[in-house]
C-alpha cells in the first residue's frame, strides 16, 4: 500500500476516536488530523488527492453531529518538507545548481516549522476563543512566496541559483504515469503553489489567525530555519 493511501486510510480511522468520544461523554476538545489545507475550502480539490478532503469532511461531519466540543488546526505547510528542499519535489535538500520555480513563483504559502505547529496545536485546548473553531497557521513573516524562500537561500550561501519557471499546464502533465502517491503530491503541490490554496482567502468569523491569538509565541522565521541546511 503506497503511503498516500495509508495517509487516506488513517484519516477515517479518527471515525473510531469520535465514536468513543461520544461514549465517553466527558472529553473537552477533540483536535481532529488536520494541520494543511482547510479540507471545507477544498471542494474543486483535483483528483486523486481530493480524497483526502473529502474524508477530513467526512470526520467534521462526525464530529459536529455528535456535537463533540472541536478546533481544526489547519493553514502551514511543514517546513521539512516545504523550506529546507525550496519546495522540490523527491527530496528534502536544497538543491545546488538548478530550482523548480512553480509558475512565477509568487504565490504565498505558509511555512512553519513543526515546534511551531505544535506550541499554537497545544495554546487552542483550553481557549474559549479557538472552540468549535478553524485555527489557521499565517504568522504574516512565514507567509512567503517560493521565489521569496528561494532568494533567502540564495543570499544566504552567496550564489545565485538557475530558476527555471514550469507552467501549470507542464506540471500538472507530469502526473502521467505517476503512481497514486505521485499524482496526489502533484496535486497537492499544484493547490499550494499555483493557486495559493492556503493563503488566498480572508479568515472570515468562523476562524482565528494563531499568531494574533498567541503573540508570545516566538516562531522561528524561515531565513533562521534555513541556516540549519548550510
Amino acid at each position: 500500500m503506497s503511503g498516500a493511501h495509508n495517509r487516506s486510510h488513517n484519516n477515517l480511522m479518527q471515525l473510531k476516536l469520535v465514536q468513543a468520544i461520544k461514549e465517553a461523554g466527558n472529553i473537552k476538545r477533540f483536535l481532529p488530523s488536520e494541520f494543511g489545507f482547510d479540507p471545507a475550502r477544498m471542494g474543486h480539490a483535483l483528483e486523486p488527492g481530493r480524497v483526502t478532503f473529502d474524508e477530513k469532511m467526512i470526520v467534521r461531519k462526525a464530529i459536529q453531529d455528535a456535537k463533540i466540543p472541536f478546533t481544526y488546526v489547519c493553514g502551514a505547510a511543514f517546513a521539512s518538507y516545504f523550506a529546507g528542499n525550496l519546495s522540490q519535489m523527491g527530496t528534502l535538500f536544497p538543491p545546488k545548481e538548478k530550482v523548480l520555480i512553480y509558475g512565477d513563483g509568487n504565490a504565498k504559502v505558509t511555512i512553519l516549522e513543526e515546534d511551531d505547529i505544535a506550541a499554537y496545536t497545544i495554546k487552542t485546548i483550553d481557549d474559549p476563543r479557538t472552540l468549535n473553531k478553524t485555527l489557521y497557521l499565517r504568522p504574516p513573516e512565514n507567509e512567503l512566496s517560493q521565489k521569496q524562500l528561494v532568494e533567502m537561500w540564495e543570499n544566504l550561501i552567496g550564489k545565485k541559483l538557475e530558476h527555471i519557471s514550469i507552467s501549470e499546464q507542464d506540471f500538472l502533465a507530469s502526473m502521467k504515469g505517476m503512481d497514486f502517491a505521485g499524482r496526489v503530491g502533484v496535486g497537492h503541490f499544484y493547490h499550494m503553489f499555483y493557486e495559493g490554496a492556503l493563503t488566498n482567502f480572508e479568515i472570515g468569523e468562523e476562524g482565528e489567525e494563531a499568531s494574533k491569538l498567541y503573540p508570545e509565541v516566538k516562531y522561528t522565521r524561515m531565513d533562521e530555519y534555513l541556516i540549519l541546511y548550510t
